[in-house]
């Protein structure tokens, strides 16, 4: 008879809730825009939303308010509005957001190095997608 108990990493306190450390980092980043926002505050430093907004292309303003909120409240990105007429704000990485920006860098490397083929496999996908 097997043993049918989770694996000593799923028991694992530190895990509960979670299936491994990369099932960790995913939830974290869930979305489509927080890896990129991770990835220009982490270029850029302290920016304005309107800089943010820029960089994050395509995105909504709705969307891109609602993933900062998300990235404060998990303690990845820290706001700092200066009390200011007209209201100034601005968004930063926090200790922890740092550490993910950096734990992505490898991900952005990989992206440009295979640009070329996935575009092509982008590409034979839409082909027959349509």
């Amino acid at each position: 008879m097997t043993d049918a108990s989770p694996p000593d990493h799923a028991r694992s306190p530190a895990l509960a809730g979670f299936t491994c450390g990369l099932d960790v980092t995913l939830r974290v980043i869930a979305g489509k825009w927080k890896p990129l926002i991770l990835y220009f505050l982490a270029q850029r430093g302290p920016t304005r939303y309107g800089e943010l907004r820029r960089a994050v292309r395509d995105v909504s303003d709705k969307v891109l308010i609602q993933q900062l909120k998300e990235l404060e409240a998990d303690g990845l990105v820290k706001r700092t509005d200066y009390k200011e007429v007209p209201p100034r704000v601005d968004y930063s990485l926090s200790p922890l957001g740092v550490s993910l920006a950096e734990a992505l860098v490898p991900l952005c490397t990989w992206g440009t190095q295979n640009l070329a083929e996935v575009s092509r496999i982008f590409a034979r996908r839409a082909k027959r997608e349509s």
